[in-house]
């Protein structure tokens, strides 16, 4: 059953709570500690990016068409949409011989509030590129174009690309894949269902590898050095997935996603986490993954220094003035 997690207040009075649940295990799958239900069964939605990418290692599509660390770690993220995350996109599209036409995802402006209103304000003609999900789109159709798959159906259930990402969510959550609930996602791709203590399981092993199969654990490397060597790639500017990856100097990779869901993989600690906040409220999740973090000693007193405006985080009126905070409210 969900427990307290948050606690938004406004001057001394607690005006809101937010429940949900908080697992970590090992890279066996072993529970080291968990707050919650670990076994709240929910959909992983963009969290589950990282592990989707692997495919395009796997494929061999990363190597074929030389796909730097950035270009990696955009496949990964929840992006922004900002000039540097086109220009990426882009250079992916070019190396596989596509157009932004090829991408299925929609179009919406940037997750980021003022970037987005920075580019109305700018009558800036948005395309695909700019949805957040057109990275892990692009890894998706430079699989298809590797191996001779058809473009135009890529986001069908049935089709190879998304077969063979089940079967990687499978192998690295240690889930049967008749076990994985399959529904439709923001950007029209499957996405998948499963206990939280299995997404945990998936980044534990995504920053902890050694016990991985050869290709398996070079596809997990690539990924976590690809988002940690370039954290502006995953979110963008002042996005927390950015600040977080970026303050831990290589001590791990998290990722947001939709419907208040968070997973972090922690090196050389052997552990990963996952968080799902039961009002799907993304907005309080920060101070949820700073408390973790800080119980398990992850990372040192400069590292929480940089990160100390998401924990807790302050609670403002609409003049900007300080009216309460946003604060955890448990241990574990």
């Amino acid at each position: 059953m969900a427990k307290k997690l948050i606690e938004i207040t406004r001057g001394d009075v607690v005006e809101t709570i937010h429940y949900g649940d908080v697992v970590v295990v090992n890279s066996k799958g072993d529970i080291q500690y968990h707050y919650g239900d670990p076994n709240k069964y929910t959909y992983w939605r963009s969290a589950a990016k990282p592990i989707q990418a692997f495919n395009v290692i796997l494929s061999g599509a990363a190597d074929k068409y030389k796909f730097t660390k950035a270009e990696i770690a955009i496949m990964c993220a929840s992006h922004y949409g900002e000039k540097f995350h086109i220009k990426t996109i882009e250079s992916i599209l070019s190396k596989i011989g596509l157009t932004e036409e090829a991408i299925l995802g929609g179009t919406v402006t940037s997750l980021s509030t003022n970037y987005a209103l920075e580019l109305a304000a700018n009558q800036i003609q948005l395309n695909p590129m700019y949805s957040d999900c057109s990275g892990k789109h692009v890894g998706k159709l430079s699989i298809c174009q590797h191996k001779g798959y058809p473009t135009e159906s890529y986001k069908e259930l049935n089709h190879p690309v998304q077969q063979e990402i089940l079967e990687v969510i499978a192998e690295m959550c240690e889930v049967e894949k008749e076990d994985i609930t399959i529904g439709i996602d923001g950007c029209s791709v499957p996405v998948h269902a499963m206990p939280l203590k299995n997404m945990a399981l998936a980044y534990a092993r995504l920053a902890n590898p050694t016990h991985l199969n050869p290709p398996y654990k070079e596809a997990s490397e690539r990924i976590f050095t690809a988002m940690c060597a370039h954290p502006e790639m995953v979110s963008g500017t002042n996005g927390f997935c950015s600040e977080l990856i970026a303050a831990s100097n290589g001590k791990l990779v998290g990722k947001v996603g939709a419907e208040g869901v968070y997973c972090v993989g922690i090196k050389d600690k052997d552990i990963g986490f996952a968080i799902k906040m039961e009002s799907g409220n993304m907005a309080v999740l920060a101070p949820v993954v700073l408390q973790v973090l800080q119980d398990l000693e992850v990372l040192d007193s400069s590292e929480l220094q940089a990160l100390s405006k998401y924990h807790p985080m302050q609670n403002t009126n609409d003049l900007k003035q300080v009216v309460g905070e946003i604060r955890a409210a448990f241990e574990i």
